[in-house]
C-alpha cells in the first residue's frame, strides 16, 4: 500500500486543534490541491472562501448551530457552488444561463464542491493537518451568504475546518464494505443483517471511548432523518436563483 492510500484510509475527523497558525505556503498548497480537482464540463462552478479572521469564524461557529471547532481551527474554508461565475461567461457570449434553474445544475454544483473538498482533505492530511467537514453551514445559509458576501447564483454547500491536531481521535468503524461496494448490480439481500451487525459494533466502539450513552448507527441516523433538519435550505436556494424550474 502506498503512502497516499494509507493517508486516505487513516482518515478521522479532528475537532480539537492546537493554537498554531498554518504557514502560508502550506495553506496555498492545500488550496491548489482543491483547485486541481475535476468539475463537470470543466465549468469550474466551485469557489472557496478562506476565513482566517477570528471574529468571522466565531460568527460562523454560531451560525452552524454552535460548533466551537469552527472558531478553534486555524482556517475555515467554505465551499461554494458558484454559477455566478459561469453566468459571467454567459454574459460575455450574449447568451442566457439557465442551468442554475434546474435540478441538474444544483447536483453539478454540489457534487463538484464535494470532489474539491475531497482533494483538499487528502492534501491537508498528507501535510500533518487535521480536518472536519461542516454541513451545518447550511443551517442558516442566508446568514452565511450575507456574512461572506456571496452573490446571486451561489450557495454555501459545505465547510472545512483545518488545523494542527491537539489529539488524534479514534477512527470510527464503518459499515461493512458489502453495504458500500456493489458489483454489477445493487445487492440488497444482506443489507439488514449487515446493518444489525454494524449496530452491535458501534455499541462496542462507543463503550470503548466512554460514550456508551449514545445510540447505535441505525437509531442515530433514523432519528435525524425522520425530519428535514435544515428546512430553510429550499427557500434560500430559490432566493439565490436556484428555482427548480427545469
Amino acid at each position: 500500500m502506498n503512502s497516499t492510500v494509507q493517508i486516505i484510509k487513516n482518515h478521522r475527523s479532528i475537532r480539537n486543534y492546537l493554537e498554531k497558525d498554518i504557514p502560508e505556503d502550506v495553506l496555498q498548497t492545500i488550496l491548489e490541491a482543491a483547485h486541481a480537482m475535476p468539475t463537470s464540463i470543466n465549468g469550474q462552478q466551485v469557489s472557496l472562501v478562506v476565513v482566517r479572521d477570528k471574529d468571522t469564524r466565531l460568527n460562523l461557529a454560531r451560525l452552524c448551530g454552535g460548533q466551537p471547532w469552527v472558531a478553534k481551527a486555524a482556517v475555515f474554508v467554505l465551499f461554494v457552488a458558484d454559477f455566478y461565475k459561469t453566468s459571467l461567461a454567459a454574459d460575455l457570449n450574449k447568451v442566457k444561463q439557465v442551468i442554475h434553474e434546474s435540478a441538474e445544475g444544483e447536483l453539478v454544483g454540489f457534487l463538484d464542491c464535494g470532489i474539491s473538498m475531497g482533494g483538499m482533505i487528502i492534501a491537508a492530511e498528507s501535510l500533518g493537518l487535521g480536518i472536519v467537514p461542516i454541513g451545518g453551514i447550511r443551517k442558516e445559509a442566508q446568514s452565511v451568504i450575507d456574512l461572506l458576501g456571496l452573490p446571486k447564483y451561489t450557495f454555501p454547500v459545505n465547510g472545512l475546518c483545518i488545523g494542527y491536531p491537539a489529539d488524534l481521535s479514534q477512527q470510527k468503524p464503518r459499515l461493512p464494505l458489502a453495504t458500500f461496494i456493489h458489483y454489477e448490480k445493487y445487492q440488497r439481500a444482506n443489507l439488514v443483517e449487515d446493518i444489525q451487525d454494524y449496530d452491535k459494533q458501534m455499541v462496542s466502539y462507543l463503550k470503548q471511548i466512554n460514550r456508551s450513552e449514545e445510540v447505535n448507527w441505525s437509531k442515530h441516523t433514523s432519528s435525524i432523518y425522520q425530519n428535514v433538519y435544515f428546512p430553510n435550505v429550499v427557500t434560500t436556494l430559490k432566493d439565490q436563483g436556484f428555482t427548480h424550474k427545469k
